[in-house]
């Protein structure tokens, strides 16, 4: 699907400055809206927006559905009388610099467990029925995902192979007598994500209302630790106690000499064929719901992908598996209509993906950071665009713009310079210009590089285990002349409607002519 020419900024909602220790989906995201209207800019994109578990990473969540806790705005609740002003005191000491996830969850779980108590002995009927018409259309997702949750913090927050085997198995017994003596906890797993909904989908609307679209993040797998994998062990390659035969990753190469295992179990393709992919029509739905169009990361695994016997500590020892491709997609435009997909295709592509991501009209996406080490032919120089791609500086992965260059081998670093004809004073702006200047349909800037900010802002180190995901904007940084300057520059190259005031002056010229 071809995208109307445009640009936008990458920032996710942790980042969104905020006074509660994390960005959320309150004043600051409206106001960070504002800023992206002001700026001219028509996408703000996002990364998973789901339960984070392990590591903090929004790429390994508890659900493949839910959205993240983490992110509801105490504001709404205040003003609902749902909080009082002193459950906030301790979110309110943390720090705004940076999200500190350790005291910021416990944190933040008893502020959302007092405003659950507040729900439960004061809501009206109306807040009731609104809440069981969230619960009703959710059910095919969300009885599972509250028991799931209920249980793991019962169990400590253990994981799901490590439970009483009945529980780990699913058995229905065990179940049933789960719900029973879980039904408050299970209740309170089900409210959050009906305040999450109705937050994000409020602002949805509201960035909708300024001609702002959402580009949100669909990662290819999902977590081991997770409702989908506990509640659907079927779909996925297990052995009798639940755990992962093989797992994912992917090969060596210039990068790793070892390849990378992220450790997601695999899909059962097989099985998930036998119903015409009911449960990724699902996670589809449910995401279109929320979001205006999709990132599909690693998009190539559904073309191939990597396998690892999950006994093996890297992921030297895989193979290459053949996965579902066509059949997935049109099971999807059966169900679902036109996809608006952004395919991550970046690494080691293959003709065979190419095909799969043209099949359908899916851009691609190019990383001007990848562009200047292989001469002019380099597919992510921007002469090298063709228009149903998707442009950025950077993604979550990469070191900021300055980052990258400060550290870039000199001869790339010159490479860069001389291609954009920078004079070096102000290099990353320079080289965010030609990328908006690039026939590719849609740019995308991560909010750190039009900050200029060096590596001290970098959202994730793929390799480093800890300390990644909290990089937070200064609400200060979000200036009338940042946003007037970045209006400019997609006014420029075509990606933003001109001012009124312009079109205005424009007409009277032409009158008086």
């Amino acid at each position: 699907m071809r995208f109307p020419r445009s640009s936008g900024i990458l920032l996710h909602p942790t980042s969104l400055p905020g006074e509660y220790g994390i960005g959320d989906l309150g004043r600051g995201a409206y106001q960070f809206v504002d800023f992206l209207h002001r700026a001219g800019q028509r996408v703000w994109q996002v990364l998973p927006l789901g339960p984070t578990g392990y590591g903090d990473s929004p790429y390994q969540c508890f659900s493949a559905f839910a959205g993240n806790p983490l992110l509801i705005s105490p504001e709404p609740l205040l003003e609902q009388a749902l909080l009082l002003a002193d459950d906030l005191r301790e979110l309110r000491e943390l720090p705004a610099a940076a999200v500190d996830f350790g005291p910021l969850i416990e944190s933040k779980a008893q502020v959302l467990r007092s405003a659950f108590l507040r729900f439960a002995q004061n809501a009206t009927a109306q807040q009731r029925a609104e809440f069981e018409r969230f619960c009703a259309e959710a059910r095919l997702w969300l009885n599972d995902y509250a028991l799931f949750m209920a249980l793991k913090e019962r169990h400590g927050g253990a994981l799901w192979t490590t439970w009483e085997p009945a529980l780990a198995s699913h058995a229905a017994q065990a179940i049933q007598e789960a719900e029973r003596e879980l039904e408050q906890d299970i209740e309170r797993q089900k409210f959050l994500q009906y305040l999450f909904h109705v937050q994000w989908m409020g602002l949805r609307r509201y960035a909708n209302g300024k001609g702002i679209r959402i580009i949100g993040d669909m990662p290819i797998f999902v977590a081991h630790d997770s409702a989908d994998v506990w509640s659907h062990p079927h779909l996925f390659h297990l052995d009798k106690e639940g755990n992962p035969t093989v797992v994912a990753g992917v090969p060596p190469d210039y990068f790793s000499t070892t390849g990378q295992r992220w450790g997601n179990p695999h899909y059962r393709w097989f099985r998930m064929a036998e119903d015409d992919y009911g449960w990724w029509i699902e996670r589809f739905r449910a995401l279109f719901q929320l979001v205006d169009i999709v990132r599909v990361d690693h998009f190539r695994g559904f073309e191939a992908y990597w396998e690892i016997p999950a006994t093996e500590s890297t992921a030297v020892k895989g193979r290459w598996i053949k996965g579902p491709g066509e059949a997935l997609f049109r099971a999807l435009e059966k169900a679902l209509g036109s996809l608006p997909i952004i395919a991550e295709d970046l690494g080691v592509i293959t003709p065979e993906v190419e095909d799969l991501r043209d099949r359908f009209g899916f851009p691609g996406m190019c990383i001007l950071q990848f562009a200047f080490g292989a001469g002019s032919d380099n597919p992510f120089l921007p002469h090298n665009y063709v228009p149903n791609r998707v442009a950025y500086t950077g993604t979550h992965d990469n070191d900021t713009t300055a980052g990258w260059l400060a550290s870039a081998q000199d001869a790339e670093r010159e490479a860069a310079l001389k291609y954009c004809a920078s004079d070096g004073h102000d290099p990353v702006w320079d080289l965010t210009r030609w990328l908006l200047a690039s026939v590719a349909d849609t740019a995308v800037v991560p909010m750190q590089d039009l900050l200029r900010l060096g590596s001290e802002a970098r959202m994730n180190f793929p390799s480093r285990l800890g300390g990644n995901w909290s990089w937070r904007v200064d609400a200060t940084a979000l200036t009338d002349d940042l946003a007037d300057r970045v209006r400019d520059l997609s006014e420029t190259y075509g990606r933003c409607a001109p001012r009124k005031a312009d079109n205005a002056a424009a007409s009277t010229t032409k009158t008086e002519e």
